[in-house]
């Protein structure tokens, strides 16, 4: 991935995370997207594979989602989209019957987690 496009994925995850934090009602399930998107923006510039990675992405936020029955609003199921589009360059290497929901894919062993209850 160069770097115009790692640029692009580090603004669209941005700008998904800023019209999340101005929805009124902050659910555990976008309180974790957002923290997966703050996680992912921070690590994005040094990955080996960053479309493997915004793939695992996207489809997190499409299982938490279905979960916790989030509607996006247009500008964010855009971005949800592009993002996609970008993933699906990964191919196979994107995780195959992976735990789409598991928040701990995206942290490192000796990161900690954020949760939410």
């Amino acid at each position: 991935m160069n770097n115009d496009l790692r640029s692009k994925v580090k603004e669209d995850l941005q700008k998904l995370f800023e019209n999340l934090d101005k929805r009124k009602t902050q659910t555990v399930e976008i309180l974790d997207i957002k923290d997966v998107l703050a996680q992912i923006h921070s690590k994005i510039g040094d990955v080996k594979n960053p479309e493997a990675l915004i793939n695992r992405l996207v489809n997190y936020i499409r299982s938490l989602a279905i979960k916790g029955r989030i509607h996006f609003s247009s500008t964010e199921e855009q971005l949800i989209i592009d993002l996609g589009v970008i993933g699906q360059q990964a191919g196979l290497n994107g995780v195959y019957m992976a735990d789409f929901s598991d928040k701990a894919q995206f942290y490192s062993v000796l990161e900690k987690i954020p949760r939410h209850n």
